[in-house]
């Protein structure tokens, strides 16, 4: 019993200590990229003791001022992630011609098309292609579009995003997750309980998972700061409308504008006749209808006979 307790102990203690040596790496770790470890002065060069003679304080002074001149002719690295996209719009007078020599154009700096689209219609054909270009080759690609045969390019639009903050933040995460990894590989390794052992391998699951995920990201950065997007639209030119001026006297033209006119006044005696036998018709007959009306009451009253003691009408004359 006093032998399984001491095991149990041991494994605690070391459990114990390995995590503490955990966190003292991570807190070296973090000393060492921000300004480098304790006792060493800002080149890296361990800092001079109090006890040293000012002989060697010169001498260290010397060389470290020789060393920084040195560091300051090196060449620095460039070590930016830029994001480089571009839209071009271009006429040409044969479309396919001009896609073949673009395809060329753009595989012998490196590229490759990533995107195609094509329209042909009965007046003006276009197309569509996203190519994929080494950024050290972006310019030469725009130089290439642009001096193809008989291009004519009528818009250009370019854009520049800068990612390296992300890419380097995703490098120290995937570095500190890679050590924690390394520290529970050792854990697991020295764990006796089943019930540590499955704990430490949950997290360490864990930080794998993290580390693919975040390993993913960092390479698809890089990759779109390595390739740049160019999509070129290609375009026929448009159709212009061509427009006839007739000079002198057209007998066709009279005819239609005589027809016109004839059509014209058909129209209006067709109106005329419509609104006279809906409208006027109907008014006209009302009225003749109201007259006759009228006579044929006043006949009836005798309003409309002699009156009495006139002349009545002469004797015949007697025959001879």
């Amino acid at each position: 019993m006093s032998r399984l307790l001491r095991h149990r102990a041991l494994a605690a203690m070391s459990i114990l200590a390995v995590f503490a040596l955990i966190a003292a790496c991570g807190g070296s770790a973090t000393l060492s990229k921000v300004g480098g470890p304790v006792g060493q002065n800002f080149q890296g060069q361990p800092a001079p003791s109090a006890a040293a003679s000012p002989g060697a304080t010169s001498a260290n002074a010397g060389a470290s001022g020789s060393k920084s001149q040195a560091d300051q002719q090196a060449p620095i690295q460039d070590t930016a992630y830029i994001v480089k996209t571009g839209t071009m719009t271009v006429e040409v007078p044969r479309l396919d011609e001009t896609l073949l020599k673009a395809r060329a154009a753009i595989t012998g700096l490196g590229g490759y098309i990533a995107g195609s689209q094509q329209v042909n219609n009965k007046d003006r054909s276009t197309a569509s292609l996203t190519f994929r270009i080494p950024v050290a080759r972006w310019e030469d690609a725009l130089d290439a579009i642009r001096k193809l045969d008989s291009v004519k390019v009528k818009d250009l639009t370019t854009n520049s995003v800068e990612i390296t903050g992300q890419v380097l933040d995703l490098g120290a995460r995937i570095d500190n997750l890679k050590a924690t990894e390394r520290q529970l590989l050792l854990i697991m390794g020295k764990a006796v309980k089943i019930t540590d052992i499955l704990e430490v391998q949950s997290r360490l699951t864990d930080v794998q998972g993290q580390i693919e995920q975040l390993s993913t990201q960092q390479a698809h950065l890089q990759q779109q700061a390595a390739l740049s997007t160019l999509t070129v639209v290609f375009s026929t030119p448009a159709p212009q409308a061509v427009t006839e001026t007739s000079k002198g006297w057209d007998p066709a033209a009279e005819l239609d504008h005589a027809v016109a006119q004839l059509l014209g006044i058909g129209q209006s005696l067709a109106t005329a006749g419509i609104w006279f036998a809906i409208v006027w018709l109907p008014v006209l007959f009302a009225v003749v209808l109201v007259a006759l009306v009228v006579r044929f009451a006043a006949g009836r009253l005798g309003l409309l006979r002699r009156p009495d003691g006139g002349p009545g009408p002469e004797p015949a004359a007697p025959a001879a």
